[in-house]
C-alpha cells in the first residue's frame, strides 16, 4: 500500500492511503483547525461554489426553510480540522474517503442540521439538539432514513387523490373555448381613500412582470390604470398607449410612492400604514392579471375576467363549509412580527387567500391520512415547506428566473403589496409549487444522502467554475436515537429538541463541539418558525415531533437569540458552560460567528471566558450564500464568517496582555487579510472588521481574567478603528497606484 507522507508544521504527521477509505486514531494535543496555515481562503473558494445554489449543492439541509443557514463545504473543512491533528493537508484530506474513526460530535444549536451531516459523512457519531421544534423536525426529516420506493409511492398516491382537484382552481377558460392551467394569479393590495372612498392601488409601477435580465430581454407587461388590459412594454418605457383603450400612461408610475399613496380619483395623498391601520382589518386585495400555461407549451400574460372571479368565489364558498380547514392561531407580538401586527394581520391564516386557503386543506387532510409515521412527517415537511411559496406575502421575481419569490427573501415578515398566488399543486413551468418541490427538495434530497459529493473549483475554457466529486463520504440517512441511552449503546445519530444550557448528555462524553450560534441580531428565527409550527400542528397533531404547544408556538424564554445585550450573553453563557461540561479535556469548541457591532464581540468573549474557554486559533472564511437580498441590500455587507476554536482554560498556557499583543492582532489579521485578498477576494470594511475582532478576542482570551480582558476590549476602540482602516485603506492605496 502506497501513502502520501504529509509534512507541516506541528507536532503531529499521519499517513493517507492512496486507495481506500482513511480511518484516523485518536490524538491529543494541536488539531490542524489551530495551524495558522489552516487554508481557509482555499476553503472560502471552494464555498463561494456551494453559496451560489446550497439548495442544489447541498440539498439535505435545504427541504425546508431555516435562517442563517451556513455552508457544508465550510463545516466539512472544521470537522476535518479539528478532528485530526496538527499538520494535517485538510485540502487533501478534503478530498479523500476520510473516516474519522466514530469521534462524537455535538452541536447545540443545529439548525437545518448542517455540521451533523457534515461530520456524519466522515464517519463521526453526532448529537444534535435545537430549542426551536420546527428545527427539529427539520433535521430529523433530513438525517432520519427513508425508503424511496415507498417514498415515491405515496406521492403518486397523493397526486392521484387530490391534484385534480387542486389544479382545477387553477384553471381558466381560453377564448377558443380550451381549458388551460393558470401558473400565477396576480393581485394588487387595495385601501380606500380616507378622503373620497375611491379604492386605491398601492402599487408604485404599472409594469407587474420583468425578465431577471432586463437589459438583454427588454420585454416587460403592464396593466392598463384605465382598463386594466395587460400591455407588452419595454422595462424601461416611461410612456405608452394602451392597446385596448389608447389610454396614454407612464408605466413606471402608480399611486404609491414610498410609505405614501396619492388617490388617482381625488388627488390625496395619505400614509399607507396608518391607513390600513384604521381599517382595523387586513389590506383588501384586488385580482388583477393571470399567467396562463397554454396546451402548445407556451406562456401568457392576460387580465382576469368575471369567470376567473367566479372560480375564486367557488373556492371561498368551499372553505366556508369546510371543517377546521386551517389553523387558527393568532400571531403574538415581537420584533419579527410586530410589523404584520401594525397592517392588522393578527392571525397566521390571515397571510394566505380563501383559495390557497381550501387547497392547503385539501393537501394537508390528504398527508394528515398517512399511516406511516416516518413517511408522514416527511411529506408535512415538504407542505410546511411549499407554505413559503404559496402564500400572500410571496411575490413575482419574473422570467428567466424562479419565478416566485418567497415569503421570506428579506428574512422578515414584510407585507406585500403586489402579492403573487402560485398554483399550489404546479405544472411542469410551476415555481415553488408542490410538485416542482418534491422533485426539486425532496427527490434531490434523497439522491444525495445517497450519493453525497464535494464540489472542486475548475476552470474551463478560461472560466472558473466547478465539478462534483463522489465516493467520498458516507451514505445519510439513519435509525435516529430516541433517547441518549440509545445513542450511548450504539447508534449513530440523537436529536433532541430542548434548551442547549441543560442536556442528558455525560460528563466528558463528546470529542468535539461544532456549532453556528445565533447571532447579536434582530431577527428572531422564533417568532418567523411559527408560521410553519402552527401548520405542521395543523397536520400531525399529537403524533408530531413535540408535544402540543399550549399557545402553538416555538418560542421559548430560554431562547439564546436576543437583541439584549446582557440576556444574549447569560443565556449564550450557559449553553457554552453546558458545553464545557460534555466536552473532553482534549476536545474543541468551534463555532462560526460574525459581527459589525462592539457590544456583538464583547458578548461573545464574556460568554466564553465565563463559562471557562479560551481561544486558540480564529480563522475568516466564506459564509452565506452570495445571493442574499439582506446582503445586497447593506451598505458594507459581511461576506465573512470567522471561525473560532476554543479549548478549555485549564488545558492552555494563561499570558498577560503586554506590549506586543496589539502587534500580534494587527501582524496576524493584515497576514489574512492579505491571504484573502491573494485568492481574488474583495474585502468590505465589516469583513476586515471581523478579521481584527476575531484575531483580539483570541489574544484577550488568553489572559488571567475576565475583567483585564474587557476592559482591555473597551479601551482599545480607537485602535481597533485604526487598524480597520489602515487595512481596508491598503488595497484602495494599491489600486491608485
Amino acid at each position: 500500500m502506497r501513502s502520501n507522507r504529509i509534512q507541516r508544521q506541528g507536532r503531529f504527521n499521519f499517513s493517507l492511503p492512496d486507495d481506500i477509505p482513511v480511518g484516523l486514531r485518536a490524538f491529543s494535543g494541536r488539531c490542524a483547525l489551530e495551524d495558522d496555515v489552516f487554508p481557509f481562503e482555499r476553503v472560502s473558494d471552494i464555498a463561494e461554489l456551494e453559496s451560489w445554489r446550497k439548495e442544489i449543492n447541498r440539498p439535505l439541509y435545504h427541504i425546508h426553510k431555516w435562517w442563517a443557514q451556513r455552508l457544508g463545504t465550510v463545516f466539512r473543512a472544521i470537522v476535518l480540522g479539528a478532528l485530526t491533528p496538527s499538520g494535517t493537508d485538510i485540502l487533501e484530506a478534503f478530498y479523500r474517503p476520510v473516516r474519522l474513526g466514530s469521534p462524537v460530535v455535538f452541536d447545540p444549536f443545529m439548525g437545518s442540521g448542517t455540521t451533523l451531516g457534515e461530520a456524519a459523512k466522515l464517519g463521526a457519531r453526532v448529537i444534535g439538539r435545537d430549542i426551536n421544534p420546527v428545527a427539529h423536525f427539520l433535521v430529523r426529516n433530513a438525517l432520519s432514513f427513508h425508503d424511496r420506493p415507498k417514498i415515491l409511492r405515496e406521492y403518486q398516491s397523493i397526486e392521484h387523490d387530490v391534484s385534480g382537484e387542486i389544479r382545477s382552481y387553477y384553471q381558466t377558460r381560453l377564448p377558443d373555448g380550451r381549458v388551460a392551467d393558470v401558473l400565477y394569479f396576480f393581485w394588487v393590495k387595495i385601501v380606500s381613500c380616507p378622503c373620497c372612498r375611491h379604492e386605491v392601488d398601492l402599487r408604485s409601477s404599472r409594469i407587474f412582470a420583468t425578465h431577471a435580465y432586463p437589459k438583454r430581454y427588454p420585454q416587460a407587461r403592464a396593466v392598463c390604470p384605465e382598463c386594466g388590459d395587460i400591455n407588452v412594454v419595454r422595462y424601461d418605457d416611461q410612456r405608452t398607449r394602451c392597446r385596448s383603450c389608447q389610454c396614454l400612461f407612464d408605466p413606471q408610475s402608480g399611486p404609491a410612492k414610498g410609505q405614501k399613496a396619492v388617490c388617482p380619483s381625488c388627488n390625496h395623498g395619505f400614509p399607507i400604514a396608518k391607513t390600513i391601520r384604521e381599517t382595523n382589518n387586513p389590506p383588501a386585495h384586488r385580482l388583477y392579471a393571470k399567467l396562463t400555461f397554454l396546451p402548445d407549451g407556451s406562456k401568457e400574460y392576460a387580465s382576469t375576467n368575471d369567470e376567473d372571479g367566479a372560480l375564486y368565489q367557488t373556492a371561498s364558498e368551499e372553505l366556508a363549509g369546510r371543517l377546521n380547514p386551517y389553523p387558527v392561531v393568532a400571531i403574538e407580538p415581537g420584533y419579527n412580527t410586530n410589523q404584520v401586527l401594525g397592517y392588522n394581520y393578527r392571525y397566521w391564516h390571515e397571510m394566505f387567500n380563501d383559495r390557497q386557503l381550501l387547497c392547503l386543506s385539501i393537501l394537508a387532510g390528504r398527508i394528515r391520512s398517512i399511516p406511516d409515521t416516518a413517511v408522514r412527517d416527511l411529506f408535512t415537511c415538504l407542505f410546511s415547506g411549499a407554505l413559503e411559496f404559496n402564500n400572500m406575502f410571496a411575490s413575482y421575481k419574473g422570467e428567466g428566473t424562479g419565478a416566485v419569490r418567497h415569503m421570506f427573501a428579506h428574512h422578515i415578515l414584510k407585507p406585500e403589496r403586489l402579492p403573487l398566488e402560485a398554483n399550489l399543486w404546479g405544472t411542469e413551468k410551476s415555481s415553488g409549487s408542490f410538485m416542482t418541490m418534491f422533485e426539486g427538495r425532496i427527490l434531490r434530497a434523497l439522491d444525495y444522502a445517497e450519493d453525497p459529493f464535494e464540489l472542486r473549483p475548475k476552470t474551463r475554457a478560461g472560466k472558473k467554475g466547478g465539478e462534483k466529486i463522489y465516493d467520498l463520504s458516507e451514505k445519510l440517512g439513519f435509525d435516529l436515537a430516541g433517547e441518549y441511552r440509545d445513542f450511548s449503546a450504539g447508534k449513530r445519530v440523537y436529536l433532541s429538541c430542548g434548551d442547549s444550557s441543560h442536556t442528558d448528555l455525560d460528563d466528558k462524553s463528546v470529542d468535539a463541539i461544532v456549532t453556528d450560534p445565533p447571532f447579536f441580531d434582530n431577527v428572531h428565527y422564533s417568532q418567523l418558525a411559527d408560521f410553519f409550527h402552527v401548520w405542521q400542528r395543523h397536520i400531525l397533531g399529537d403524533a408530531g415531533p413535540v408535544e402540543q404547544e399550549k399557545h402553538c408556538t416555538t418560542r421559548s424564554d430560554f431562547e439564546v437569540q436576543s437583541a439584549d445585550v446582557s440576556q444574549f450573553t447569560d443565556r449564550l453563557g450557559a449553553v457554552w458552560l453546558e458545553a464545557h461540561r460534555v466536552l473532553k479535556d482534549s476536545g474543541v469548541l468551534v463555532f462560526t460567528y460574525h459581527q459589525s457591532r462592539a457590544e456583538g464581540w464583547r458578548s461573545v468573549l464574556c460568554a466564553l471566558m465565563k463559562a471557562g474557554f479560551g481561544i486558540t486559533a480564529a480563522h475568516p472564511v466564506k459564509a452565506e450564500m452570495s445571493v442574499a437580498m439582506p446582503k445586497h441590500q447593506t451598505k458594507e455587507p459581511i461576506d465573512l464568517d470567522v471561525i473560532l476554536v476554543c479549548r478549555k482554560q485549564s488545558q492552555l498556557e494563561r499570558s498577560e496582555w503586554n506590549g506586543d499583543s496589539w502587534h500580534t492582532v494587527t501582524e496576524n489579521a493584515a497576514q489574512q487579510v492579505q491571504r484573502l485578498r491573494s485568492s481574488g477576494r474583495q474585502l468590505s470594511r465589516n469583513d476586515i472588521r471581523v478579521i481584527v475582532m476575531a484575531q483580539l478576542l483570541r489574544q484577550l482570551s488568553m489572559s488571567h481574567c475576565l475583567e483585564t480582558a474587557l476592559s482591555l476590549l473597551e479601551v482599545g476602540g480607537a485602535e481597533i478603528e485604526s487598524t480597520i482602516t489602515k487595512l481596508h485603506g491598503e488595497r484602495t492605496d494599491a489600486g491608485k497606484g
